[in-house]
């Protein structure tokens, strides 16, 4: 009995040294103002770029849509029944179904979720927001809101979409300043 004491008594010891420092205390919560992180992501302003989004060969047939990530954006290419292609914001709100899965038509395309449609050339709501299913309740809580549109080429063997390959750095930059980020801002401060 004597011996098992001790054994769980060596094992507690042991356990707790595992979470001591190994450096003075003082030493761990010292920190310095002055220093800088190297790694702060600054903005960089805007950069539009026409960006390979799919090869021709994916390209859907007249009235159909697919989708892609171009320079970190989520689009959608809808060809129009007319034949003319588009790209707009991937997401469809005001839930963020995928765009791609809606009914192409001439000038619109069809939220499949809710039956929202959105034209082709400037992004902004046809006719009725949210008008089917429970969508009708949404539709009273939700303002109407359109989707973005980019610019659209053919390059080669690519369809190419002209978006702000910035844009995500310049987004993170408000929230992400580099490696040591976790222990605080880089001011010495706290979040």
């Amino acid at each position: 009995m004597k011996f098992a004491s001790v054994l769980i008594a060596l094992a507690c010891a042991m356990g707790v040294s595992a979470f001591a420092p190994t450096a003075p205390l003082r030493a761990l919560t010292t920190r310095s103002v002055d220093s800088k992180v190297t790694m702060m992501a600054g903005k960089t302003g805007s950069k539009l770029k026409y960006v390979n989004a799919i090869p021709l060969s994916d390209l859907p047939k007249p009235g159909g849509a697919v989708g892609a990530v171009v320079g970190g954006l989520d689009v959608c290419i809808a060809v129009g029944t007319d034949g003319l292609i588009y790209a707009l914001g991937g997401k469809a709100p005001p839930t963020g179904t995928p765009l791609k899965d809606g009914k192409v038509g001439k000038k619109t395309i069809k939220d499949a979720q809710y039956g929202t449609e959105f034209n082709l050339e400037n992004g902004q709501v046809e006719g009725k927001w949210c008008p089917g299913g429970i969508g009708f309740i949404v539709g009273k809580l939700v303002a109407a809101e359109g989707v973005p549109t980019y610019k659209v080429k053919k390059s080669g063997a690519f369809i190419q979409v002209e978006v702000d390959v910035a844009y995500k750095q310049n987004y993170e930059s408000n929230y992400w300043r580099g490696i040591l980020d976790a222990q605080g801002k880089t001011d010495g401060g706290y979040y």
